[in-house]
């Protein structure tokens, strides 16, 4: 792989990652309630679920999905119905709130071990991006030289582009936090966070590939 491949394929990584997506708001809107340093542990579940669905591609699992459709539309529903159930669980804690209205949460407090989970279910809920990593990386690959260590440059550069975004929408939820401690002001945040979770979902259901 030549400097100028990588440097196109990191440039064009980088603008899709800047896309605002599930993983992205989910780490941006787990900032916003726990604080930036608790947003590391759905940052960490994202990541790992994006590193195992691209080696999954690589190792042919798209082709799976492209030659069984049901297959696909099972684990398209499965991933459909997590992303309303998240979009769902936020909705319904809208009022959830201290006495005092100091300190504003979509919902109770919870374990990195559960944000972990939470963030890895997010990331790998969507089959979509098997089909997307297969069709992506193949166009940066020289196959005259080496794949492997071609993979395994291109993965951990998409892995601390991604890293890099999931640190600014922290940081920018991190920012908000404040603004969003007012009681009204915070009911529209989860009505507005769990209607585009929602909204994913469905995506996720009726996009045709």
């Amino acid at each position: 792989m030549t400097f100028h491949t990588w440097l196109l394929f990191a440039a064009t990584a980088f603008v899709l990652s800047a896309m605002p997506g599930p993983n992205m708001m989910h780490v941006m809107s787990t900032s916003i309630r726990y604080g930036l340093l608790r947003s590391v542990g759905v940052m960490t579940g994202c990541m790992l679920a994006i590193v195992l669905v691209v080696i999954a591609s690589l190792a042919g699992m798209a082709g799976i999905l492209v030659a069984s459709p049901r297959l696909f539309m099972v684990l398209r529903v499965i991933g459909a119905a997590y992303l309303v159930f998240l979009g769902v669980r936020v909705w319904r804690a809208r009022d959830v709130a201290d006495s005092d209205g100091a300190d504003m949460a979509c919902v109770p407090a919870v374990t990195m071990r559960a944000l972990f989970r939470d963030g890895f279910l997010t990331g790998i809920s969507n089959p979509k991006l098997l089909l997307f990593a297969a069709a992506f990386l193949p166009q940066f690959i020289n196959p005259a030289a080496p794949r492997m260590p071609q993979y395994v440059t291109l993965v951990m550069t998409f892995a601390m582009v991604e890293v890099f975004w999931y640190v600014v929408y922290a940081s920018g939820g991190r920012v908000l936090s404040a603004w969003l401690r007012t009681p009204e002001v915070h009911r529209i945040f989860c009505l507005v966070t769990g209607l585009v979770f929602i909204g994913f979902g469905a995506m996720l259901l009726l996009t045709q590939v």
